[in-house]
């Protein structure tokens, strides 16, 4: 057992157990935040507290430009300050997590997805229930990590760790865009290390993504006649096949080092899709909504081009749809891709950490990562982010979300080590 989960573990057993109780799926992340505020108060952080302005967050390409559509309200993001030293001669850290999670179908899970359930499996103990692994356990970490730094070295260093909760990752980074556009705190930051669950490795590059929704229009017709309508279905399914060739033409011509090792580098994926109102209609119209993955060195607009000249091929060779073009309109948030180099010395230090808590080796490399994280509104704002914490992703999303509690008691250790590197 280590020094961190000697002194943190049933703290941080505690913390990670209450926080799991909440459902702070998307717009209900309030209760969860007032309790995150004031924990951070009992354990001596001076607390700060944001919530987004939805003008602002519109005026950003990534949004919507409507503000009506990004909801804000009753959505505060939380920030804990430690001072150590004289904090202005030394560095600023940020350790983050995200309290917002995804919804949880209760029939698919074997237990209760909001009531923390302990199992123990070969001697290694195990905690289940939505959001253990994305992240709040990450989070969590972060919190006792912050006070092991105090506590261990509370005038040999100078410089400030700040530990954030925000709001709003999931749907696209309400409470961390807000951060990054409009800095809450009265200090600069200097590097920000984000708990999400990377298997305890670092993780320098993360994917992006474009949102879009296609809209097609047919003719309807009795299914006894069918003949005589203009059915959408084939019409999609030529598109769906374009955009899966177009799919495999750039995992093949996109490349990037950290990416070799994923079979689908940057997927394409049709995730709702709508058509007709009768069964025994001829199907006349069809929605559906596609996530387009968006490689580090993209750009989302960059990569939108590419689908929507595709799309124009499909369209220009079919009769119909070129008396009739399909709607291709972005919605949601757009993830821009972000990556910071190797050399940053927020990465290094991690990488020190890792070694010192016998994760060296390879183990070190930096990974890339092929979904979306609040890491891009930090790297935009000019503040080098590395992604490092407990847990798998694999877990994320999935029912019965699980994860190794011995991952979060080292992920501690080596959040502490980290920022205490990078500090001095």
């Amino acid at each position: 057992m280590n020094d961190f989960a000697r002194e943190w573990d049933a703290d941080l057993r505690e913390f990670a157990e209450e926080l799991l109780r909440y459902d702070t799926t998307e717009r209900n992340e309030a209760p969860a935040q007032r309790f995150v505020r004031e924990r951070l108060d009992d354990l001596g952080f001076e607390t700060y507290e944001w919530t987004a302005d939805a003008e602002e967050l519109a005026s950003h390409d990534s949004f919507p430009d409507d503000p009506d559509e990004i909801p804000v309200a009753d959505r505060p993001s939380v920030g804990g300050l430690l001072e150590l030293g004289d904090p202005d001669a030394g560095r600023t850290l940020v350790l983050n997590g995200h309290v917002d999670v995804v919804p949880a179908a209760s029939e698919s899970w074997s237990s209760d997805p909001f009531e923390p359930t302990w199992r123990e499996i070969d001697g290694d103990e195990r905690l289940t229930a939505r959001g253990a692994a994305d992240m709040k356990c990450g989070l969590a970490a972060c919190v006792f990590a912050a006070k092991q730094l105090d506590a261990t070295a509370p005038n040999s260093l100078d410089g400030r760790v700040v530990v954030e909760s925000v709001v709003g990752e999931e749907s696209g980074g309400v409470g961390a865009a807000a951060a990054a556009l409009s800095n809450p705190y009265p200090f600069e930051r200097d590097a920000a290390i984000i708990a999400e669950p990377t298997d305890l490795r670092p993780v320098t590059a993360a994917e992006g993504s474009l949102m879009k929704r296609l809209r097609l229009e047919g003719r309807s017709a009795h299914a006894a006649t069918r003949w005589r309508g203009e059915d959408v279905l084939p019409r999609f399914e030529e598109i769906r096949r374009a955009f899966r060739d177009l799919e495999t033409e750039r995992g093949e011509t996109v490349t990037h080092p950290l990416y070799d090792e994923f079979p689908v580098p940057w997927p394409v994926v049709v995730g709702r899709v709508e058509a007709g109102d009768w069964a025994s209609s001829v199907p006349a119209d069809l929605t559906a909504e596609v996530r387009i993955g968006v490689a580090p060195g993209e750009t989302v607009a960059e990569v939108e081009e590419t689908f929507d000249q595709r799309l124009a091929e499909v369209v220009a060779a079919d009769d119909w749809l070129a008396a009739h073009p399909p709607e291709f309109e972005r919605f949601s948030v757009q993830f821009e891709p972000s990556e910071i180099d190797a050399d940053e010395p927020v990465v290094g230090a991690v990488q020190r950490a890792m070694e010192a808590n016998d994760l060296g080796g390879s183990r070190t490399e930096p990974q890339g990562a092929t979904y979306g994280a609040d890491a891009r509104w930090y790297v935009e704002a000019g503040i080098p982010t590395v992604m490092f914490g407990p847990g798998t992703i694999e877990q994320a999303h999935f029912p019965d979300e699980t994860i190794r509690w011995a991952e979060v008691l080292t992920a501690g250790e080596v959040l502490a080590d980290a920022a205490k590197a990078f500090l001095k």
